[in-house]
């Protein structure tokens, strides 16, 4: 039978780095506090952990919030935001029918240089076939209807 302790660890450290961060909160820790950090940092870390909350020296609460902020951007929202604006184009032309070979001539790059970009549209919309790209420039107006 597994005990629980209700002891909270609050790491001091010189290491600024992601990687001891991320370890020692995967290990338990409930705070994380540099060495150079100033000691209300330590008292407020000691009294959040008390409490069961989490606590990041301010440069790494910094660096948290925006690597967050950066992971929402790439993971969360729509998808048809992360594609470049080469990439939009050439859903379009895709949707509309056009070929690797039409593609590249009327945008000046090879058949080959369509293809990669078709195949980086279909990974970042997580389409599978030629139909789930139409369906996606349908259900988004980038085709019309008519």
């Amino acid at each position: 039978m597994a005990r629980r302790t209700s002891t909270r660890v609050v790491i001091l450290s010189m290491h600024d780095s992601e990687g001891y961060v991320v370890k020692a909160l995967q290990h338990g820790a409930l705070g994380y506090v540099l060495k150079g950090s100033q000691v209300v940092d330590l008292v407020q870390a000691v009294r959040e952990a008390h409490a069961g909350r989490f606590y990041l020296s301010p440069p790494l609460s910094d660096l948290a919030v925006h690597a967050y902020l950066d992971m929402a951007k790439t993971r969360g929202g729509d998808a048809y935001d992360r594609l470049t604006p080469r990439e939009r184009e050439i859903l379009q032309l895709v949707a509309e029918g056009h070929s690797n070979v039409a593609i590249g001539q009327r945008l000046f790059i090879s058949p080959r240089t369509a293809e990669t970009h078709r195949a980086h549209i279909m990974q970042k919309l997580g389409l599978k076939n030629h139909a789930d790209l139409v369906r996606f420039a349908l259900q988004r107006g980038i085709l019309p209807l008519g």
